[in-house]
């Protein structure tokens, strides 16, 4: 499931691409557009910051923008950043210890085609492809 951060940070990205004419844009528009706790958003946009998704100014004129243009920021990546990997199950994590029971899992095979559906996904859809047209 995903979370509301992760929900949450697709909607700040989005509005931040949307509204990127602007320059930077202050946490508070924002959350006056998405309807959302700024104080919630401050925890969230750190996370997108130290994730490299985005760059903070303060002080007047402050506030946040995109790094890269919507085309180059995958909603996967967003995602990803905010919840962790994908796995289903963790013997398919990144970095887990190979499980003894591998070769003979009859349900290995439907965990790993679950997660590369759900990771190409994500991966296949971008900021832009969300912007209203």
């Amino acid at each position: 499931m995903i979370s509301t951060k992760g929900r949450y940070a697709l909607r700040v990205m989005l509005d931040l691409a949307e509204n990127a004419g602007e320059g930077y844009i202050p946490l508070k528009d924002i959350a006056a557009r998405q309807e959302l706790s700024k104080k919630y958003l401050e925890i969230i946009v750190k996370d997108l910051v130290a994730g490299g998704l985005l760059a903070g100014a303060s002080g007047k004129g402050g506030g946040y923008k995109l790094l890269r243009p919507p085309e180059e920021i995958s909603v996967g990546e967003i995602l990803e950043l905010m919840e962790g990997p994908f796995s289903t199950v963790s013997c398919l994590e990144d970095g887990a210890a190979p499980c003894p029971r591998a070769a003979e899992c009859e349900t290995l095979p439907l965990w790993a085609e679950y997660d590369r559906l759900t990771h190409d996904f994500f991966f296949s859809r971008h900021l832009c492809d969300l912007m209203k047209k």
